[in-house]
């Protein structure tokens, strides 16, 4: 079998963190007398990294430009802990286990590196990955292709394929010009048809088959 370089998106493709993120979010509106935000909202905030959600956030609720980097500093402090209520994607774990055996598995996330570590050590899924690139890896992040064009390099050679669940993910496998497998129960803001994408799955139990269809096996 050809041995491939797989790098996943984390948020929304293989870990469901909303409600933790959302829990997050609701404690520091709470603390600037604003009204929470629902589960559906954390979806559509997530996915550009932690400023982007913390300003999105900000003007739903009319805080004011000036509240931006304190919010980002209490938000970070809150995120290393932050996964109680995360959970894996139901046969992600069974997934990893056969895809490590036979591929080199990596991260590219714009989850910020620490709380990315956290998780994946919480969740006892970071064995299987060899290279981890979060949101602040580098000093750009998605859909720049340069943490991805990172991660594949420190995996060494073989077949790239890029795995995510959102516009951000397509826009940066495009970049990158690596095939796009679509996880679509994450964390997308338009139809499926709209993301470009090389194919897309529901669940994990027929991915390593998806992966070995992808290389021509």
């Amino acid at each position: 079998m050809t041995r491939a370089r797989i790098v996943f998106d984390l948020d929304g493709t293989l870990i469901d963190s909303a409600p933790d993120i959302q829990g997050i979010a609701n404690d520091l509106l709470s603390a600037e007398g604003a009204e929470p935000i629902d589960l559906k909202q954390t979806h559509e905030f997530i996915g550009n990294g932690l400023g982007v959600f913390v300003t999105r956030m900000r003007s739903l609720r009319g805080i004011p430009d000036d509240a931006q980097d304190r919010l980002v500093e209490a938000f970070t402090e809150r995120y290393y802990t932050a996964f109680s209520r995360t959970t894996l994607y139901p046969g992600v774990r069974d997934a990893l286990q056969v895809l490590s055996q036979d591929h080199l598995l990596g991260i590219c996330t714009n989850k910020l590196i620490g709380p990315c570590h956290a998780v994946l050590k919480h969740l006892e899924i970071d064995g299987f990955f060899s290279t981890v690139w979060g949101g602040d890896s580098l000093p750009t992040h998605k859909p720049d292709p340069a943490m991805l064009f990172a991660a594949f390099e420190a995996l060494g050679s073989g077949p790239q394929i890029y795995v995510g669940d959102s516009e951000v993910d397509a826009e940066t496998a495009r970049r990158a010009s690596v095939p796009f497998l679509l996880f679509t129960q994450g964390y997308r803001k338009t139809p499926v048809d709209e993301i470009p994408h090389d194919a897309a799955y529901s669940a994990y139990h027929a991915f390593p088959d998806l992966i070995k269809h992808q290389l021509g096996g």
